[in-house]
């Protein structure tokens, strides 16, 4: 019987790092997973309010980890998880270059007893329209208890996934949602063809947006920003299943500040070359976890990226720092940790006009490219 349904995809979805060793860089190493760090990863992840967790995307190495270093990571994240929050959506990635190995990858992950994997499709070349759809139809027929998460990344499979194909894969009652690439005129379209039975997942930069446009769609985000310290995203979502515009505004500029240094808001394309190592930088410069060096190839990085990254990771140091410095004080009342389940009745936010933005400047929080 499937675990993870739609209405399971709310609230803050944690994207992780795969913790490496000292040394993992070396082209000779083995072994390179930190799983003390990554036990303590998805413990404090867990401890401090996230919604759910996605692992093995792009940052999370899923391309540079050997199939045993993949297999003990989701080894240690199924288990951790299942000891802490064993009813936390959990989406253990399982993307390669063809549908045999992948599936292998889920058999392992189902063995695991995993519920929900994140999945991409093939990238050694561009998939058509219908063998996008055959793809995804194949690991349904092969699983049809596992939940799937799709990864909708643009640079990684060589384009998006097209509105026909959202419209087709949101048959499949296993294909719960997807890890959303940035809030385009396309997402409009994209919301409409899965007819809510699939949840589109945006950046929590786009959260807000997307939750003035679409209030009874966009109900959760994505954020790799949680790893630095998921308490802005955290009071984000508070403020919005709390129907405070103000903050919610306020929050979101502020998540901006801190990536206005960071390549990815920049130029996309550019950051992909560099993803893994300016991602796991930044995380380090937070200092909420250890992410460690990148895995061969990914350690040749031009040095202003890497700044950028530092200062992006420092900037959010001090953004999670005012926060918390905001709860101390004496009139400051405690925030809850409650997931971000959908009102049993139309919230104010839900009553507001479709596309209709809550006085939002929309040039506010659109991703620059």
């Amino acid at each position: 019987m499937q675990k993870f349904g739609v209405e399971d995809l709310q609230g803050v979805i944690a994207v992780t790092p795969s913790p490496s060793v000292v040394g993992a860089g070396d082209v000779a190493s083995r072994d390179t997973v930190d799983l003390a760090e990554t036990d303590r990863m998805i413990r404090q992840l867990v401890s401090d309010g996230v919604d759910g967790i996605m692992t093995n995307g792009t940052l999370g190495e899923m391309a540079t980890l050997t199939l045993p270093e993949w297999q003990s990571f989701a080894r240690q994240v199924a288990e951790t998880a299942a000891e802490v929050a064993p009813d936390l959506p959990l989406f253990i990635g399982a993307t390669t270059l063809n549908t045999r190995d992948t599936i292998d990858r889920i058999c392992f992950l189902q063995d695991l007893g995993v519920r929900g994997t994140f999945l991409g499709r093939p990238m050694w070349g561009g998939l058509s329209a219908e063998t996008m759809v055959s793809y995804y139809k194949e690991i349904v027929d092969a699983f049809p208890d596992m939940a799937l998460m799709l990864y909708d990344n643009t640079e990684a499979f060589k384009g998006p996934i097209p509105t026909a194909v959202y419209a087709e894969l949101a048959k499949l009652p296993q294909v719960v949602g997807a890890k959303y690439i940035a809030l385009t005129p396309k997402y409009g379209l994209d919301v409409a063809a899965v007819e809510g039975k699939m949840r589109l997942l945006t950046l929590e930069t786009d959260w807000f947006l997307a939750k003035t446009m679409y209030p009874e769609e966009a109900v959760g985000c994505w954020s790799s920003s949680a790893l630095c310290g998921p308490e802005p995203v955290i009071a984000l979502r508070e403020a919005l299943v709390a129907n405070n515009i103000e903050t919610a505004r306020h929050l979101t500029k502020r998540i901006e500040w801190t990536y206005e240094t960071f390549l990815a808001r920049a130029n996309f394309p550019e950051f992909s070359k560099y993803n893994i190592a300016l991602e796991k930088l930044r995380f380090d410069e937070a200092g909420y976890i250890k992410a460690g060096s990148p895995r061969s190839p990914f350690q040749t990085t031009p040095v202003e990226y890497l700044e950028g990254a530092r200062e992006a990771g420092r900037r959010w140091r001090q953004l999670v720092e005012e926060l918390k410095a905001d709860v101390a004080k004496p009139e400051a009342k405690p925030r809850t940790r409650s997931r971000a389940k959908a009102p049993t009745t139309p919230s104010p936010v839900s009553e507001t006009p479709r596309r209709q933005p809550m006085e939002a400047d929309s040039s506010d929080f659109l991703p620059a490219s």
